[in-house]
């Protein structure tokens, strides 16, 4: 009788100690050659599918791999290059390759966006004037590595041409571009069979989203020319992040096996498949460890689930696998020993994981788990019945929420009149959103610090100096509105998880968020409390050495959930609103001590809307009453600031004007201004700063860039709405740079002010 069988969808690239990051920014420095950076990704690489193989699993992802973004990797694969990046033909050179994702002198970057609703960004790719054609086989290169290097029999994993097109800019002709893809796929595919290859992974992530049921032809089309073209490789046709709203026909393409998320799918899957049942020649390859976070299993409950799929399904038609490819986890918490030892037994980073589905697919085959499966109930059963997770006046607090008032005293029209007379700022004030550079220095020192190389009153008067030095060089630029530039802070996130009670930060939990830039995303493991003020000395400081406003900065609710790795065990909105309570009380904190602006970033409200429309009001109410429930409580001539980035804001423009910010900032320039045409369709009653130059691109903006900006989007917002900024926060950009963007932005303010004062 076959066996069930185990497999991956996708390992971090990361590393443990982040060694791929320090390869590519060492790379991009100079400091090694090409054929070094090679050498060592390649050995991270098989390292990582080595362990894959030691820990059991059967069916080992390859080509997962990249050197910055998997669909940045698709695009290069099919020539698929921006026109301004000079590429004519033939394989896309590394240097190329980097230049699309971060930009050159003469060339902006392209796009950047998040994937799905998760918090990692891919490089949209450019398809006007696309003309597609096979550069090279990367799948075909890291199979015949794997297997070579390693004696592994991979499973090449690639993004499926449907979510690639649907995820692109400039793809009015989508059927036309799919006919041109599709035959090279197609000889992807049969090189892959040629070679050898029994399974390749195909990502449609797509399907897990809403769209109209007449494309789900495109699908059959499709996946009927790749079984034609390559009839002896086994497909596997793999949705993620979601349930499918059109289960019966998926499961009924022509594919040999279906990954389907049984984590993050509502409940809908299982029912689904029981409803419809399930074709008797495919396999199901069922998504039941979490591939998103990293709380540890319930094996009983997931083996109880596997069961129940099994009487749909029979065994030898399974596959057990995560949810999601594990690029969204750390690698290890091996990496973590200094943790409380009941927060660690309840943790499941990427190699955890691993052994977990290893341990449910040995269940499934009859084979003795019994120690596997009482560890994991043991470590459960601890950190749900600690005092963490039952903080009785949190709870409490969360009981009472509906005698707690969530709106400010007098409506933005009247407000915003005794805010203007004692800001007293000029047309089109000018500010920044944040962070200032992370310099060398600065992480060295808070290492020191952090290794007590240093002493608390030496590093407290190195931040002291730093956030002065930058207050005389926003001065010296002419900025109207300042920052203390967050030194004292590693990451926006992972600063307030460090001073929240239920919070726990961690030494390697590192995952990619976008090319070499990794975060830790603190872990909201227990019920989340105020214990002392954050922001406050800093602020204070930095307030204390200008007469200039300078912005108090924290970050909002639905962004600390959405960039932590959240309990399992209690609602998002629960946690959302734990934490908007506490910052309640910072903001509070901040006003009494004469902070009178007050910015309260929520960056990820937009991506992490679900992908599924139908639960888009639930959460956007519950994200507008976290957000007010954090700022609302100041008085009316404190001014609230908000900031976003990456999204569609058409979709959530009301949603934005409900949060009740003074002020939002916005990113515009990385998605080529397309943003201002929402405010050609809606008014927008309250201030807002569109972001005129990209900071994620190292290049420096040029002063006429920047103005095309500011006219374009004065085009449809009043002057005396508008403020300039830079899309994001400063923290990744190095000094020189920075100081030049802001000049030339401060500059380009000054040229249009003046023209405004002549027409106006």
């Amino acid at each position: 009788m076959a066996k069930v069988q185990s497999s991956n969808l996708g390992y971090p690239r990361l590393g443990e100690k982040r060694e791929w990051k320090k390869a590519l920014e060492n790379y991009w420095n100079h400091k090694i050659s090409e054929e070094q950076l090679l050498s060592e990704t390649k050995e991270l690489r098989l390292h990582a599918l080595k362990k894959q193989q030691d820990k059991g699993i059967d069916l080992i992802p390859v080509g997962d791999f990249s050197f910055y973004d998997h669909i940045l990797d698709t695009s290069v694969t099919f020539g698929i290059v921006p026109k301004r990046f000079n590429y004519e033909s033939g394989k896309v050179g590394l240097d190329t390759y980097f230049e699309i994702a971060r930009g050159k002198d003469d060339a902006v970057a392209s796009e950047m966006t998040k994937w799905f609703n998760t918090n990692y960004h891919y490089i949209v790719p450019e398809l006007s004037d696309a003309k597609p054609q096979l550069t090279e086989n990367r799948a075909l290169f890291y199979y015949e590595e794997a297997k070579r290097e390693l004696g592994i029999d991979g499973k090449p994993v690639l993004v499926g041409p449907i979510t690639y097109l649907k995820l692109a800019k400039g793809n009015d002709d989508f059927k036309g571009l799919l006919d041109q893809l599709v035959p090279l796929y197609g000889q992807v595919l049969k090189e892959l069979e040629t070679a050898g290859a029994k399974w390749v992974q195909i990502d449609e992530p797509y399907l897990a989203t809403s769209f109209e049921k007449e494309e789900l032809a495109w699908f059959e089309e499709v996946y009927t020319s790749f079984k034609n073209v390559a009839p002896k490789l086994k497909i596997e046709l793999q949705t993620y992040f979601e349930s499918l709203d059109y289960f019966e026909e998926v499961v009924k393409l022509p594919v040999d096996a279906i990954g389907v998320d049984f984590v993050h799918d509502h409940g809908e899957s299982i029912e689904a498949l029981e409803k419809f049942g399930f074709p008797a020649d495919k396999i199901l390859a069922a998504g039941v460890i979490d591939g998103r976070n990293v709380w540890r299993a319930d094996l009983d409950a997931k083996l109880a689930l596997l069961e129940r799929i099994a009487k749909v399904v029979p065994k030898e038609r399974l596959i057990v696998q995560p949810s999601s490819s594990l690029l969204h986890v750390p690698v290890t918490k091996a990496s973590e020993p200094d943790l409380d030892g009941v927060l660690l037994g309840g943790l499941s980073f990427a190699d955890e994981k691993l052994a977990e589905l290893v341990a449910l697919t040995k269940a499934l085959n009859a084979e003795d788990v019994a120690a596997e499966f009482a560890n994991a109930k043991a470590g459960l059963d601890a950190i749900n019945g600690s005092h963490h997770r039952n903080n009785a006046a949190v709870q409490e607090a969360i009981r009472n929420l509906e005698n707690v008032e969530v709106k400010r005293d007098l409506p933005f029209a009247e407000r915003i009149r005794l805010q203007h007379e004692w800001l007293q700022l000029p047309l089109l004030p000018t500010t920044t959103i944040g962070s200032f550079p992370q310099s060398p220095e600065v992480r060295k020192k808070r290492s020191d610090w952090l290794k007590k190389v240093i002493t608390d009153a030496e590093y407290e008067k190195f931040i002291e100096a730093e956030t002065e030095r930058w207050i005389r060089i926003q001065e010296d630029l002419d900025l109207d509105v300042l920052v203390h530039g967050e030194f004292e802070r590693t990451d926006m996130v992972e600063y307030f998880g460090q001073k929240l009670d239920g919070f726990q930060a961690t030494k390697f939990g590192w995952v990619q968020s976008y090319g070499s830039r990794a975060v830790r995303p603190p872990l909201v493991y227990g019920d989340v409390a105020f214990t002392e003020t954050i922001t406050v000395k800093e602020s204070v400081y930095a307030q204390s050495l200008t007469n200039r406003p300078v912005k108090g900065m924290l970050t909002a609710p639905v962004t600390i959930i959405n960039w932590s790795f959240v309990r399992d065990d209690v609602p998002d909105y629960v946690v959302a609103n734990q934490v908007g309570l506490a910052l309640r009380k910072e903001v509070e904190a901040l006003e009494a001590a004469g902070i009178r602006v007050i910015q309260v970033d929520e960056p990820a409200l937009r991506e992490g809307l679900p992908l599924k429309r139908s639960r888009w009001k639930k959460y956007l109410d519950d994200a507008v009453y976290s957000f007010k429930l954090t700022t609302t409580s100041v008085k009316n001539d404190t001014q609230i600031h908000t900031h976003m980035c990456y999204a569609e804001f058409e979709d959530i423009i009301d949603t934005i004007s409900a949060l009740d910010a003074d002020v939002i900032s916005i990113e515009t320039s990385r998605s080529h201004g397309e943003i201002i045409e929402t405010f050609e369709k809606v008014a927008y009653d309250k201030e807002i700063g569109l972001g005129v130059y990209d900071i994620h691109s190292p290049r420096v903006p040029t002063t006429g860039e920047i103005q095309g900006n500011i006219r374009r989007a004065l085009k449809v917002i009043d002057a005396r709405q508008f403020w300039v900024n830079p899309d994001c926060g400063l923290k990744t950009r190095k000094e020189k740079e920075t100081i030049a963007a802001l000049q030339d932005m401060v500059n380009a303010t000054k040229e249009i002010r003046e023209e405004y004062k002549v027409t106006k």
